[in-house]
């Protein structure tokens, strides 16, 4: 009897293969040639089961995000049974610096498909792209309920508290990627800026005004 082929692990093995060969090539120079050759299947299989470039990059980008996703639900369950706004916040925070390869990769890959939605509509018009939207109303929502629950520094705004964080999060990123730091020292100019907002457990901002991480 033929070996039943299971269509989805085999679309997920040829995503891996993407981010793998994008990778060590970049987003925009990977073909569907490399791909296959990164995955050891023919490229006509590849073709079979997208049919373009195009289409192999979106089920990619879902891929990613996904993979993103797992990411950071395995550092919230990392921190315990019941963790709080911070650690939550820190979790998400810290999956996306580039601290491994696997994290590197996703960090390149992710501000790859944010260049190449500049120029290209369809996959500008995809929902995977408004991921950082989603991320900042979940940092929005965790802060503010932290300020609800007193953990908040008085006066911060939750909102404006969640895009800048955000913000550093993805520029400190990229300064890691890039060499410009290390990973260690982007982690703790976060902590620093967690420390900033965030109370001690007696209503004690953790950072003095003009204290240096």
């Amino acid at each position: 009897m033929p070996k039943r082929v299971d269509h989805a692990e085999r679309r997920t093995e040829i995503a891996d293969a993407l981010v793998r060969a994008s990778g060590r090539l970049g987003l925009h120079a990977v073909g569907m040639r490399d791909v296959a050759a990164e995955a050891g299947v023919s490229l006509r299989l590849v073709q079979y089961y997208f049919e373009s470039k195009e289409k192999l990059l979106l089920f990619g980008l879902r891929h990613v995000t996904e993979r993103f996703g797992q990411r950071v639900a395995a550092r919230v369950r990392a921190a315990g049974d019941d963790p709080g706004p911070r650690a939550v916040v820190e979790a998400l925070l810290w999956a996306a610096l580039p601290t491994d390869e696997e994290s590197r990769v996703f960090h390149h890959l992710y501000t790859a498909y944010a260049v190449l939605a500049v120029t290209d509509e369809t996959l500008a018009a995809q929902p995977y792209i408004k991921e950082p939207d989603t991320a900042e109303a979940t940092v929005t929502r965790l802060l503010t309920r932290a300020a609800t629950d007193g953990q908040l520094r008085p006066g911060a705004d939750p909102q404006a508290e969640a895009i800048s964080l955000l913000a550093m999060s993805a520029g400190l990123g990229t300064s890691v990627l890039v060499g410009q730091r290390s990973a260690e020292s982007a982690a703790a100019v976060l902590s620093y800026h967690l420390d900033r907002i965030f109370l001690t457990p007696t209503g004690q901002a953790q950072t003095q005004p003009g204290q240096k991480p």
